[in-house]
Order: structure tokens, then C-alpha cells, then sequence
């Protein structure tokens, strides 16, 4: 690819590290039942491992300039389906439909830029059962921080209530080209098998992100807003009061809470 004209503007950084995809690939749970999405698949370097796994690859991509290379992956694999254009705008549901399959897989090498509205859409869009997702390593060190960590935050709430999230290997930034000024991490998500029991996920959700709002403040500050007195019941039901920040508190302290307010 030395003749291309790389993309700032599109997070294009592509990965040569033979090393690295071998481990993403090796890290995923693929069975025949399954289907794998790729978001941004680029020069098609870990494209041409995905669809050697024999199962159906959906394969995004933005830059039409790499039609003409991606096309010809095309033509050896007949499981490759390529959708050329903008992965947030796409019909998940839609373009799904026209397959069979009983679990779906994202693996990907993430545009930095852009990595939490994609997981998002998945998330919502699709019934996701595993992500293997190449991500800048401070974005990838906040989805799976633990409490009273600097990390520790609420996206790192949300994803851990429906994930197990486990480091795959760094990535150092010499693995690219062009080299990226950061560098990277390959992360797992492994949907729970036994999710946490919420009576209301919007109020979960929302508890979450207003505990958050401001990290440093504690929750009567961030919460003032509640019932502080049932506030005050709840926590102290785990050994906690609103002297507590939101980062004190594990997933299951905030799934505790929501359920309490809810009663």
C-alpha cells in the first residue's frame, strides 16, 4: 500500500503486524453457526484471515478507493459480503436478514475516532455475543477498569454489565502505517451468559450517568437530584453512603441501587 494516500480525516492507520491479527483471530470463539462483522476493513489484511474461518463476513468499508482490492478477496470467497459506506448510517438489521446464523461476532481494527458510536450502534442494533476490537489503549483501559481506578468510569459500568471484558494484547504503534501518534489494544467482550437482574435498564442507565457527571463530587452532589433518602437506604443496604463517588461503586452496587429505588 505505499502508493495510497492515506486518510486522516477517516482514522485510516493500517495494521501489518502478521503477529497481531493472528491473535485476534485465535482469540475468537467461532463456531459454524456463527457470523462475523468487520467495521473498517481497509487493505483487507485481516479480512483474508476472517473469511478463512469458512463462516459468513460482512465486511464495512468507507473508502471506495479500496473497492477494486477488496473486490478481489471477493472473488476467491464467496462467504465475503463487502458494503461499501458509511457503517453508522447502514440497516444492521436489514443487511442481517439476509443470513442464518445463531451468534454474531464483531471483529475489527476500530477507527479511533469513532470507536464508542460503533459500539453503541452494535449494541443496539444487533444481538451481539462477542466483540474483538482493536482500539486505542486508554479507550480500551476505560472499558475494562475496575473500581477506585483512575479508568473507572461509566462506559466502563455499561459495558461490563453485559460483558466480560478481558485484554487480548497491546499493540504498539509501530504495528501500523502510517504509525498512529498512540498506541493500541486488542480487547474481548464476551456477552454474560447470566446478566445481572434490573427491574428498569433506563433507570440503571441513567442512575450510571448522572453518578458520573462529575467525577471528583461525591454521590449526594451528583445525585441531588434523587430521593436521597432511599438513596441513603440503598447504599447503606452494601456499606456505602453519598459520601461515596461513583467510582467506589462496582456494577453490582449499581444495579442493587436501581432495583431499590425501583421498589
Amino acid at each position: 500500500m505505499s502508493e495510497f494516500s492515506f486518510k486522516k480525516s477517516l482514522g485510516q492507520n493500517f495494521l501489518i503486524d502478521n503477529n497481531i491479527k493472528d491473535k485476534i483471530i485465535n482469540a475468537s470463539s467461532i463456531t459454524k453457526d456463527s457470523l462475523i462483522i468487520e467495521v473498517g476493513a481497509g487493505s483487507g489484511s485481516l479480512t483474508k484471515r476472517l473469511v478463512l474461518l469458512g463462516v459468513p463476513v460482512i465486511s464495512f468499508e468507507i473508502d471506495s478507493r479500496l473497492t477494486d482490492k477488496l473486490n478481489e478477496i471477493k472473488k476467491e470467497y464467496d462467504n465475503l459480503t463487502l458494503v461499501f459506506g458509511d457503517f453508522l448510517s447502514a440497516d444492521l438489521g436489514l443487511i442481517l436478514s439476509n443470513f442464518r446464523y445463531k451468534k454474531v461476532h464483531l471483529i475489527a481494527n476500530l477507527p479511533y475516532y469513532i470507536t464508542t458510536p460503533i459500539i453503541n450502534k452494535v449494541m443496539n442494533e444487533v444481538s451481539i455475543d462477542e466483540m474483538i476490537i482493536m482500539v486505542q489503549k486508554e479507550v480500551g483501559n476505560r472499558f475494562k477498569a475496575l473500581p477506585n481506578t483512575k479508568d473507572y468510569s461509566s462506559l466502563s459500568v455499561f459495558l461490563q454489565y453485559y460483558f466480560d471484558i478481558t485484554k487480548v494484547t497491546d499493540v504498539s504503534r509501530n504495528s501500523f502505517v502510517p504509525k498512529p501518534n498512540v498506541d493500541s489494544i486488542v480487547v474481548k467482550f464476551t456477552r454474560k451468559k447470566d446478566k445481572l437482574y434490573l427491574e428498569d435498564e433506563d433507570l440503571f442507565f441513567k442512575l450510571v450517568r448522572d453518578a458520573f457527571v462529575h467525577k471528583r463530587k461525591n454521590l449526594r452532589n451528583n445525585l441531588g437530584s434523587y430521593d436521597l433518602d432511599k438513596l441513603s437506604e440503598a447504599l447503606g443496604n452494601i456499606g456505602k453512603d453519598l459520601t461515596y463517588r461513583a467510582e467506589q461503586l462496582t456494577v453490582l452496587d449499581f444495579v442493587f441501587v436501581a432495583n431499590y429505588l425501583c421498589s
